[in-house]
C-alpha cells in the first residue's frame, strides 16, 4: 500500500503521517491493510496541486493506491480579498488530483469543510442537503467537492468542522494563549457547531479509505457549542485564570460572515463505517491533557 499525502505539513496532514507511522490514534489502531504502508508526505512547497502538471508529474512518479488532500486555502478572511489563490487551491487544486487520481486509477480522500452550507438554521446538515456557501472560501471549497465528483469515480469527500490538533495553529492553541495573557478575552457566542478533535478525523479516514464506499461523509465531533462554550472549556480543562465573556458576531468585526450554525449530522459516515466520533467536550479534555 502506497499512500500520497498533499499539505503534509498542515494540521490534518502532519496528523494523519504521525498516526500511520505509529499504526494508531487516539480511538484505537489504523485497519490492518494501511500498517506498513509507504507514506509520502508532500508539503505546499513541494506539490503546488494548482499546476495539473506537476501534480500529474508527481502522480505518476509516485504511483500511490491512495492520495489524501489535505492541502487548503483556509484562510477564511482572506479569501474574500484573494479570491483568485483560493480558487486555485481549494477548487482546481482538488480537480487536478481528481484527474491524476482517475488517470492512474487510485482512490481520492479530499477533506471538504462545513462552510460548504449555508450556515442557517438549527438543524444539523446532512450530506444531502443543498451546499449553499455564503463566503468566498466555501464558494471555492465546494467547487473542489464538486469537481472531484466530476473527475473521480474513486472518492471519499470528509467533511469536519471546526478542527483543532496537535500541529500548526488553532482556536484551541489561541485561547490557551489569550488565558495567559489576559484576564478577560471575549469571544462570539451566536455561532454554533461541533468542535472535532484532529485524531477522531483522521481514525475516521483511515476506516473509510479501505473500503470501496465512496462518497461524501460528515466527520464531526458529538454535541454543539457556541465559540463561547468551547472556549470556557478550553479555559477550564487547562486551568487558567481568565474570565470568557460572550460577545456578538457584529462586535468582532471579522470582513467575512461566518456561519450562525454549522452542526454537522454523521448518518453516512456511521452508516458506512461506523461513527467512532468522541463528544466534543471529551476529546478536548484528552487534547489539553496531552499537551
Amino acid at each position: 500500500m502506497k499512500i500520497l499525502i498533499t499539505g503534509a505539513k498542515g494540521q490534518v496532514g502532519s496528523q494523519l503521517i504521525e498516526s500511520l507511522h505509529k499504526e494508531k490514534t487516539e480511538l484505537g489502531q489504523i485497519p490492518e491493510e494501511l500498517k506498513k504502508a509507504e507514506v509520502i508526505g508532500k508539503s505546499s512547497k513541494e506539490m503546488d496541486i494548482s499546476d495539473l502538471s506537476s501534480v500529474r508529474k508527481i502522480v505518476k512518479e509516485v504511483k500511490p493506491d491512495i492520495i489524501i488532500n489535505a492541502a487548503a486555502y483556509t484562510n477564511v478572511d482572506a479569501a474574500e480579498t484573494n479570491e483568485k489563490r483560493a480558487l486555485e487551491v481549494n477548487a482546481f487544486g482538488a480537480k487536478n488530483l481528481a484527474i491524476a487520481c482517475e488517470e492512474i486509477k487510485a482512490k481520492l480522500v479530499h477533506i471538504s469543510s462545513d462552510y460548504v452550507f449555508s450556515g442557517e438554521g438549527n438543524t444539523p446538515f446532512k450530506e444531502t442537503d443543498e451546499a449553499e456557501p455564503k463566503s468566498v472560501y466555501g464558494k471555492s471549497k465546494k467547487m473542489g467537492d464538486d469537481f472531484v465528483k466530476q473527475y473521480c469515480s474513486r472518492y471519499f469527500i470528509v467533511r469536519p468542522a471546526w478542527v483543532y490538533g496537535y500541529y500548526g495553529k488553532n482556536f484551541v492553541y489561541t485561547i490557551i494563549r489569550l488565558s495567559k495573557e489576559k484576564e478577560i478575552v471575549k469571544v462570539v457566542n451566536d455561532q454554533r457547531g461541533n468542535p472535532t478533535n484532529v485524531h477522531d478525523i483522521v481514525h475516521h479516514i483511515f476506516k473509510l479509505m479501505v473500503t470501496e464506499k465512496y462518497g461524501d461523509y460528515n466527520c464531526s465531533g458529538h454535541g454543539e457549542c457556541s465559540w463561547h462554550d468551547f472556549a470556557r472549556k478550553i479555559v477550564e480543562f487547562s486551568k487558567a485564570n481568565c474570565k470568557i465573556e460572550p460577545c456578538s458576531s457584529e462586535e468582532y468585526l471579522s470582513p467575512v460572515k461566518r456561519p450562525t450554525y454549522s452542526s454537522l449530522d454523521n448518518g453516512n459516515l456511521d452508516a458506512a463505517v461506523g461513527d467512532e466520533m468522541r463528544h466534543w467536550e471529551a476529546a478536548l479534555k484528552v487534547f489539553i491533557e496531552n499537551i
